[in-house]
């Protein structure tokens, strides 16, 4: 039979379902602090291990342009910045000492020549002889030894004038920039003085700073990004060296070169590098459920008795998560609404002021 209910003016009638449905919700109105929506399960889950950096493009290898004899500067094209090929010339040696060595390398050069022009007039006059039956053949073979002789002194005279010649010119040895010019032309410069410092085209890779226990994870081989402060698009790098030394700082050096054989990059350009160490494995939390207090992290676990704190150790985060890596098992159901707040009402709970 259905429950009849008399209200003046109007008639109601309910099922006994509907009448035990209003029951619980009145025994559920009053809502638990912490709703489902405030409480998270921590779940294990792996993340990749992203270490970050401060790093600088540095020079690792610089060449040092040195005079070859003492002399003076002559024609002195490079200025700092310059991009030069190789083999060009960017200034000459002058000079007394440079101008008698030259000639005398030139006039032997020139003896070599005519010997050797001599020497293979002489081996065709003697094979044309020896067909004739006019010889024999040991004084064709004599002809064709002093042929191969004068062909060696001319090859050593000419090499020994190229040797000359460049050291009596100031040449870039490959592809680079000019990054700084030591001398003015007209300068009196002794022998093996520095006249250019030259960076070569691929001298230049990143250096970085990595702290704590991120240093350890870092190896040769290892891949990363450089995001230069510039904004310009990331360049892909790999570790090519971890320094052993260790910085006054507590900083660990790593060096990294570009993968590509042209970076884009220039010397003395700032950034961050990313540097991908593998994976590490724990539980995540959302970001906002993660506690700051004296200098320690903490998250509040949800139990039966109320809202503990627990010291925990985050990880790398992604997405609003965080990876705990220490102090928290899976299954843990830690709170996420107004965490902050309840984590200093229950300290402020437990407080206890001095006598």
């Amino acid at each position: 039979m259905p429950i009849m209910r008399r209200i003046p003016g109007r008639r109601i009638s309910m099922p006994h379902r509907l009448c035990l449905l209003i029951v619980v919700l009145f025994a559920v109105g009053a809502i638990p602090a912490h709703a489902a929506d405030k409480l998270w399960t921590a779940e294990a889950q792996s993340m990749p291990r992203q270490i970050v950096g401060y790093a600088t493009v540095e020079p690792h290898a610089v060449l040092r342009l040195r005079a070859g004899f003492a002399g003076t500067i002559t024609n002195l094209t490079a200025q700092p910045g310059d991009t030069v090929a190789a083999n060009a010339v960017l200034g000459q040696l002058s000079g007394p000492s440079i101008d008698t060595l030259l000639a005398a390398r030139r006039a032997a050069a020139a003896r070599a020549d005519a010997a050797l022009k001599v020497a293979q007039q002489e081996q065709a006059i003697q094979q044309q002889k020896f067909a004739a039956r006019l010889t024999t053949r040991s004084a064709v073979d004599r002809a064709a030894a002093a042929l191969s002789n004068a062909q060696a002194e001319r090859d050593s005279a000419h090499a020994a004038l190229s040797a000359a010649e460049d050291m009596a010119s100031i040449r870039a040895p490959q592809v680079g920039r000019v990054l700084a010019v030591d001398v003015y032309a007209g300068q009196r410069v002794g022998a093996d003085e520095t006249v250019l410092t030259l960076l070569p085209a691929n001298g230049l890779w990143l250096r970085a700073t990595v702290y704590g226990a991120d240093a350890a994870a870092v190896i040769t081989g290892t891949l990363g990004q450089f995001a230069p402060v510039s904004g310009e698009a990331a360049i892909p790098v790999k570790v090519r060296a971890v320094v052993g030394a260790v910085q006054s700082d507590g900083g660990q050096i790593v060096n990294l070169e570009p993968i590509a054989a042209s970076p884009g990059w220039a010397d003395g350009e700032a950034g961050t590098v990313t540097i991908d160490a593998g994976t590490v494995s724990g539980v995540v939390v959302p970001n906002r459920a993660l506690i700051l207090d004296q200098a320690k992290w903490f998250v509040l676990v949800h139990t039966a008795k109320g809202d503990v704190p627990q010291a925990v150790t985050p990880g790398p985060s992604r997405d609003g998560l965080t990876l705990i890596t220490q102090g928290l098992v899976p299954g843990s159901t830690v709170v996420v609404g107004n965490a902050y707040l309840e984590f200093h009402r229950s300290i402020s709970e437990h407080y206890q002021p001095p006598d």
